[in-house]
């Protein structure tokens, strides 16, 4: 009987010390993941050989690391929405103290009432529209805008945004040209999607244009041409940067965020936008998806 049982538990002794092993390396495992801190670089290592150590090992590497880009991820979006609102909050506040200003000059003078009530009106509006920018942008970083795109007539939206701008456009003596090969021109956009990109483009020629808007249409792509201004030329490879300002652009109003809209929303949708300067003529081109 002696014998029989010694011979067993010799036969047992190697599974034995394996599990032994393996009890050994996960605890060792279990230390290293409790007193390393959650920022660190961390990758788990295993010495054992099997293919089911190095499959957890593997697992839980592949976890660490997925934790980690997670972690830098929601960091860099903090930083990022705290450099934005520390650009744009001069912009905000300025429209703000100009409404406050004429509604502490309408208490001394009354009888300019409709005049300061119109600039209150005016420095307001301004205000509404460098929130809904900052607004939208913040949601687009965010990923929570859906976009829902179809195969869709590519002028009707021009149209609208055009006769939103009428006021601006005739105010500054702008006619805009259409030159479409067909009326019935179709991209694949989303609708409300595009009517934004459209406006932000034209509310660009106007603020920073040197006068006249052309917008053209063929092979499935739509641009859009505006003269420049004297003096320095924008970048066009950091046009579409958020807060750029190699051109006069912060000075003429906004918050630096239009043209960073419209390549996120053309992004969105499948498509591209880009930009050249030939002459004294800016040419932003919008390339839809399937053109």
């Amino acid at each position: 009987m002696l014998p029989a049982l010694i011979l067993a538990l010799a036969a047992l002794a190697p599974a034995l010390l394996r599990l032994w092993a393996y009890r050994a390396q996960l605890l060792e495992m279990a230390r290293v993941l409790e007193e390393t801190p959650a920022q660190s670089n961390l990758r788990l290592t295993v010495n054992m050989s099997g293919a089911a150590p190095r499959r957890l090992c593997q697992a839980v590497n592949k976890r660490l690391e997925e934790g980690r880009r997670l972690r830098l991820e929601t960091s860099r979006q903090e930083q990022e929405l705290k450099y934005t609102m520390a650009c744009i909050s001069h912009d905000i506040r300025t429209p703000l103290a100009g409404a406050m200003g004429y509604l502490q000059l309408l208490e001394g003078e009354p009888e300019r009432q409709t005049e300061y009530l119109g600039i209150v009106q005016k420095r307001l509006e301004e205000l509404e529209a460098l929130l809904e920018e900052l607004f939208l942008y913040t949601r687009l970083q965010g990923s929570s805008i859906p976009l829902e795109c179809e195969s869709m007539a590519a002028l009707p939206p021009l149209w609208d945004a055009l006769a939103e701008f009428y006021p601006r456009l005739e105010a500054a003596g702008v006619e805009p040209k259409l030159q479409f090969d067909r009326e019935d021109m179709a991209v694949w956009a989303s609708p409300e999607a595009l009517g934004r990109v459209y406006r932000n483009l034209i509310a660009n020629a106007l603020r920073h244009g040197g006068g006249g808007l052309t917008v053209s249409g063929r092979d499935g792509a739509i641009c859009f041409f505006n003269p420049l201004t004297p003096g320095p030329r924008p970048d066009p490879e950091h046009l579409f940067d958020r807060f750029y300002q190699s051109s006069p652009a912060r000075a003429k109003g906004g918050a630096g965020l239009g043209l960073s809209i419209v390549r996120e929303l053309m992004e969105r949708m499948g498509g591209q936008v880009s930009a050249r300067i030939t002459g004294d003529m800016l040419e932003i081109r919008l390339s839809f998806l399937g053109s």
